[in-house]
């Protein structure tokens, strides 16, 4: 499963020129049995198996540098730009990613290692592999030197800019009778920005005016 998506595009050119690394544990290989389980029918009765105690426990105990522990649970809070930046530019960034599977994992490893739940939107997904990508993406590509344009590169995208991002166009400037407007071809920086600015307040008013009330 990794990794996957992220030995592509931006992030995995990164990850070839060692600005990120990573290294995967497989939880099985710490199982206490020959079946390689991992996981066993939860206390107090309820459908759905628990990721075992011992089991994660020895896990990351054979973690030398564990750094901050993330675990992806619907019940954390909702990870967004802002954190995003906050995990990049963290002194000592090296996080571990525990992703779960199957109804979650034994409260006392959380309790335990102090783990940070982490939840990335109102929806539940098989196991925490897929989290785990989408948390190393939105925080690599902000690190330094990952994307083409310098440190200002990612700063006029939705959630950076307070809001959504404007409509964008490219070549050709009429495409099936649908043309560019006209203030993006008129060279007038000043009424390009508030064109723009003008755009994205709609469309955030429109779409997102939750984002309106944090600003």
């Amino acid at each position: 499963m990794f990794p996957s998506t992220l030995g592509g595009g931006v992030v995995g050119r990164a990850l070839n020129r060692g600005i990120w690394s990573y290294d995967v544990i497989n939880i099985r290989d710490f199982a206490h049995d020959n079946y390689g389980s991992v996981d066993d029918e939860q206390f107090g009765g309820g459908a759905g198996q628990v990721m075992r105690a011992d089991v994660l426990g020895d896990v990351l105990d054979s973690i030398k540098k564990r750094g901050k522990i993330i675990y992806f649970s619907p019940r954390g809070p909702t990870l967004n730009q802002k954190m995003v930046r906050e995990f990049a530019a963290a002194p000592d960034s090296t996080y571990t990613l525990l992703c779960g599977r199957y109804e979650g994992i034994d409260q006392r490893i959380i309790d335990e290692y102090d783990i940070m739940e982490l939840s990335i939107g109102d929806y539940i997904l098989s196991g925490g592999e897929i989290a785990a990508q989408v948390f190393v993406d939105s925080v690599v590509r902000v690190m330094d030197n990952v994307l083409g344009g310098g440190a200002d590169a990612t700063l006029n995208e939705s959630f950076e800019i307070g809001g959504l991002e404007w409509p964008l166009y490219t070549r050709p400037s009429v495409w099936r009778g649908r043309k560019v407007p006209e203030v993006l071809l008129s060279g007038h920086h000043g009424n390009i920005e508030r064109w723009r600015k003008q755009q994205s307040d709609e469309i955030t008013k429109e779409r997102r005016p939750d984002l309106i009330k944090e600003k």
